[in-house]
């Protein structure tokens, strides 16, 4: 028996998409709840790592005065100079030439630790004439910001024995006023002795 052509057939129905109801209640994973929770298990990000801070930003400050200068021998030809081997020179014969000076001890003068610091590590007796100026500069020593002023002052020998003090001093010399700015090892002094023309005035007496 032909089955009547409204009645249709299973062979010949078409799918149809079943469409969601536009009423119905949101998916559990579309609910605000859900996403919440989905936020809290990712993971936290870790906490930026601080910079390293200079060395220098946070060392402990320590303010020396220390007090020395140029000694000129009788004949006003020579001026008088302390070497210390370099360390970081590898053959350890190298010398760093520079004046003579050291700390101003408790209720001394800058002259009077001068004069004192002359004789102790180079033997010789001094006279101040004047004041060449004075310098300061900045160096690390021991985890410290050392902040060092030195007073220079211009002498004359007046006595003594050369003689390097022990464990301060390597050598000491006397070097041809005209050598003495190029034999200086360190900057500051160079430029202290050139800027005050004090090899040129002693030598000119």
């Amino acid at each position: 028996m032909t089955p009547a052509p409204s009645a249709g057939s299973e062979g010949t129905k078409k799918k149809r998409r079943r469409r969601r109801p536009a009423n119905r209640a949101p998916l559990a994973s579309d609910s605000p709840a859900n996403n919440e929770q989905a936020q809290n298990k990712r993971p936290a990000k870790s906490p930026a790592k601080n910079p390293p801070r200079n060395p220098k930003s946070y060392a402990k400050r320590v303010d020396e005065v220390s007090a020395g200068g140029l000694v000129i021998d009788h004949s006003g030809k020579n001026g008088l100079l302390i070497g210390r081997i370099d360390h970081k020179d590898a053959s350890g014969k190298r010398i760093l030439w520079s004046l003579p000076k050291g700390h101003i001890e408790e209720g001394e003068t800058p002259e009077q630790a001068a004069l004192r610091e002359v004789a102790e590590e180079t033997g010789i007796e001094s006279e101040i004439e004047r004041s060449l100026g004075v310098i300061d500069f900045w160096f690390m020593a021991g985890g410290k910001r050392i902040h060092k002023t030195v007073h220079h002052y211009l002498f004359r020998e007046t006595g003594g024995l050369l003689a390097p003090q022990e464990s301060e001093v390597d050598e000491v010399g006397w070097f041809p006023l005209g050598e003495i700015v190029d034999r200086l090892a360190y900057p500051d002094e160079k430029k202290l002795i050139a800027r005050t023309d004090a090899t040129a005035e002693v030598g000119a007496k």
